[in-house]
């Protein structure tokens, strides 16, 4: 069954999205390093990497389907915050962004009738779970230390060992 031009533009705004997400956390990422919390650096190093696979998941189910892969230009992210706390507060707010977004072309596929595409976004409604989790944790958890440097560089060094983004299967 070929994909329906409304659904193609859906996915590439998503993966055109999810390219965008991943700057927003490598200028987290640098915000990070410039305040010596390395570990919350390597945190959103690896969510950067996690974005790229995800838009790759989109561009791989684009490109087998005989759709083509539109690049956009993406806008330059954010680059100053206040704390750690306001970082995590608004990649939560993002994540559940792109929840919402994903939901959408889940909508579209189905209205289309596409199994194919309903089939492959299983696996972004399981990921977006985990991805609102992880970042609500975060947030919830700088909530709870407050000023506490202790506690901040505590959790700081929890987060250096937050594993590698896993690859995208071929």
């Amino acid at each position: 069954m070929e994909i329906n031009q409304e659904l193609v533009d859906a996915i590439n705004d998503q993966l055109n999205f999810e390219l965008y997400s991943g700057f927003i956390y490598l200028s987290m990422a640098t915000w990070f390093e410039e305040h010596y919390l390395s570990g919350f650096a390597h945190w959103m190093e690896v969510q950067y990497q996690e974005e790229f696979n995800h838009a790759m998941r989109f561009y791989r189910h684009l490109t087998e389907r005989g759709a083509r892969v539109i690049m956009k230009q993406i806008d330059a992210p954010k680059t100053e915050w206040n704390s750690a706390a306001e970082i995590f507060a608004e990649a939560y707010q993002h994540e559940k962004i792109v929840t919402e977004r994903i939901y959408k072309i889940g909508e579209l596929a189905q209205k289309a009738g596409d199994q194919s595409t309903q089939s492959m976004l299983i696996w972004f409604y399981n990921e977006q779970t985990e991805e609102e989790k992880n970042t609500m944790e975060l947030r919830d958890k700088l909530k709870m230390i407050g000023d506490s440097i202790a506690a901040l560089m505590q959790l700081d060094a929890m987060a250096r060992g937050r594993p590698p983004a896993e690859p995208v299967p071929s």
